[in-house]
Parts: C-alpha cells; structure tokens; sequence
C-alpha cells in the first residue's frame, strides 16, 4: 500500500514538472533576431524613459531593434527589479560583493534607462559605451538658509565644500540607484540620512523635498534640469556631490554579441547626427553642462 501511494505521488509530480514553463534563458544577438523581437528593460525617469512610450533611451533602442530588424517592445520596470528581470537572478549587495541569488522569469534582453555606470553595477552586467554623461548634485529647496556654493576649477574641492553643508542637515536618498549615499561616501558619518522608500522612482525625490520629507536632498542632473523647470522657483542647486558619471546600456554578461552590435549602433548615429538630434529633442542645453563628453564622437 505504501509503494501504491509512493508511485502515485511520484506520478503526479512527474505530470506537474511536465506542465511547467522552464524560465526563459539569456538571449544573445543570434537568439534575438531568429526570435525577432528586442526586449528593452526601462524605467519610467526624466526623460530617458517617460512612461507615455517615448524618450531618449527608447528612440535609441527603437532605432537598435530596427537596425537588427527585428521587433521592439519596451518592458517597463523599476529600480528594484530591473537586473532581476534581465538575469533572471535578484542582485544582492554584501559590502564591496554583489551576489546573484534565485531563480525568476527574465523579462528584457537589455537596460537603457539613464542607467548609470557603477562599481557594483558593473560586477554583474556588462555596459555599453557611454550614452549619456550625468553627475549628481546636492538640491534644497528654494527657501533654505544654504547658499549655493561659490565654486571653483576644481571639483574635488567644489564636492567636498558641498558635501561640508550637510552637516547637521537631512538628507533625503535612494538607496539601489545612482542616489544611494554609500557611493559618495555619506554613510556612518553621523549624517541624518532619509532613505526615500515610498517607491524607487527617482522623479519622487523633489515632490518629497518639497512636502519636507527631508532638508536637502540628493539628485542627479538629468532628472535635476527637468525639475527646475517644473518646479521653477521651489528648489536650488547647492553644489556637486559626485565626480561626472556616465550612463549606459547594459547586458548580460552571456550576452557579447548583442553589446558589441549596440555599440557599432551607437557609434554610427552618433557620426550621422541622429544622436545629437535625440539629445536636442529631450535635454535641450544639457551640452553646456558636459561639453567634453559631446565634443566626442565615438
């Protein structure tokens, strides 16, 4: 009886384990076009992604699946999940160790969102040439008693001058994302570090600065530029807390091919000037901030 019900169970687990979806695997670029379609991992920030199916990082992977010819679909995410859903593995942070753990459904084929290229970030993708230059920088709002600083030539001195402000401040952050105070050495400094955990939309930070969330508040130029025009006259630049970062496009590590062919992509339109004009449509000025990095045709 007891080998009876033993080789029942053994049967119905054997038709279960037959019925499952096995997840998906990586997908480099002979898999992408025999399959046909791009999957492209974004999150609903500034202007790289506006959440109304358009934006800078969308044009330019819409014009990468065209060049590939294959379909494009934009798969939206958020800053909690987007290397999960392109491993397949959920990113852990142990100290300087970044450690994959679990097994989920991979959602995208590659991340292009205003994606900033960080240390940790770097141990578990792959990026692409640069796509976008930014920086992040210290934001009060407009009534604050902080003066911007004066600045200098030097920006180790400008970031370390702002970084002197915070001193008996709040601090609103992100942890997870380009505004994650440990990357600027902001942590177990006696700091009042606010973590913004609402959501991981980084458009959120200004609207809780504003509702007194926090005194001050990081904040990087790309989502910076376009707050100060929505909330024109609310908030204040205070000074720079990072060196000049980069953005990028980034891969799984499996997949080299289809990096390589983004980066021949990239290269060619910004030769032919489409870049630039993508550039100009959503960061109108933002030359002026970096012009070293536009000066560069890669």
């Amino acid at each position: 009886m007891i080998f009876k019900r033993l080789s029942v169970a053994l049967a119905l687990l054997l038709v279960l384990l037959s019925q499952s979806q096995p997840l998906p695997a990586l997908a480099d670029l002979k898999d992408i076009v025999a399959k046909g379609e791009l999957r492209h991992l974004g999150i609903k920030y500034a202007n790289f992604v506006t959440g109304s199916g358009d934006g800078m990082d969308v044009e330019i992977i819409q014009g990468f699946a065209k060049s590939l010819g294959v379909q494009y679909t934009l798969v939206y995410t958020d800053f909690d999940n987007v290397l999960k859903d392109l491993l397949g593995k959920q990113a852990s942070r142990k100290g300087d160790e970044v450690i994959l753990e679990g097994d989920f459904p991979i959602k995208g084929d590659l991340i292009s969102t205003g994606y900033t290229i960080l240390p940790w970030r770097a141990k578990v993708v792959d990026f692409s040439s640069p796509i976008f230059p930014t920086q992040v920088w210290l934001i009060a709002r407009a009534d604050s008693s902080l003066a911007p600083i004066k600045g200098s030539r030097n920006l180790n001195q400008d970031i370390q001058d702002t970084k002197a402000l915070l001193s008996g401040k709040s601090l609103l952050v992100m942890e997870k994302t380009c505004l994650d105070p440990g990357l600027y050495g902001l942590k177990d400094k006696g700091l009042d570090l606010r973590k913004y955990t609402k959501n991981t939309n980084l458009n959120e930070m200004v609207p809780a600065l504003l509702n007194n969330d926090a005194e001050l508040s990081l904040l990087d130029v790309a989502d910076a530029l376009l707050d100060l025009q929505k909330w024109t006259g609310k908030i204040k630049v205070v000074g720079p807390i990072s060196e000049i970062q980069e953005m990028a496009a980034a891969f799984p590590k499996d997949a080299p091919e289809l990096r390589q062919a983004f980066n021949e992509y990239l290269a060619k339109i910004r030769a032919d000037g489409t870049y630039d004009a993508i550039v100009k449509k959503y960061y109108p000025g933002i030359k002026s901030y970096f012009p070293e990095f536009f000066a560069k045709k890669q």
